[in-house]
């Protein structure tokens, strides 16, 4: 398994491509959507900032904080939570969800709360990682799919949910410039 460090390196690489992609678009390629079940790019950025500050991040922290060093300790990663932990990266398929009001992230309200909310997770990756070696192995939070993680594969999991995520928007980004190529910008 890497390093929180390493970890850490490979999450703010992977926010200057965020960053940079983000760059390149406007707020009406960031509303875009493909059909009404696909994701925009903007949800699609939201859905990150938010799962790592209101879930991963907040888990971290329940992980660290809890007195109890047994939290969840007889619990254990589902089959696909130890192939995930293993290959140190989700499988290269899209996850489908239904839509749901606590699950389908709103459109961003600016591409300035998009960018403010990356910089925010990277500030909270840079304060959580030196206090890592604190927690418990031993202190868990179940996660929906993976099962019970403790505070460092909450903090792996954030990078690699952002890695597995470059593949929506590479695919979100052709798709834009597929019905876009047209010099007007008319769709074809």
């Amino acid at each position: 398994m890497r390093s929180t460090t390493e970890v850490l390196k490979a999450f703010e690489t992977a926010v200057e491509r965020y960053l940079a992609e983000l760059n390149k678009l406007d707020m009406g390629s960031l509303l875009e959507k493909q059909s009404e079940e696909e994701w925009s790019i903007g949800q699609m950025y939201v859905h990150l900032i938010q799962s790592a500050l209101f879930m991963h991040l907040h888990n971290i922290e329940q992980c660290l904080s809890s007195k109890d060093s047994a939290l969840n300790a007889d619990e254990k990663k589902t089959e696909l939570g130890r192939q995930v932990f293993e290959l140190g990266q989700f499988p290269p398929v899209p996850v489908k969800v239904p839509a749901s009001p606590q699950y389908t992230p709103q459109p961003p309200e600016s591409m300035e709360s998009l960018i403010d909310g990356l910089n925010m997770v990277v500030e909270r990756m840079r304060s959580t990682e030196p206090r890592l070696y604190q927690a418990s192995v031993n202190n868990k939070i179940r996660h929906p799919r993976l099962g019970a993680l403790n505070a460092q594969e909450w903090f792996l999991l954030i990078e690699m949910h952002y890695r597995h995520h470059f593949l929506q928007l590479d695919r979100l980004i052709s798709n834009l410039e597929m019905y876009t190529r047209e010099g007007d910008g008319m769709y074809l």
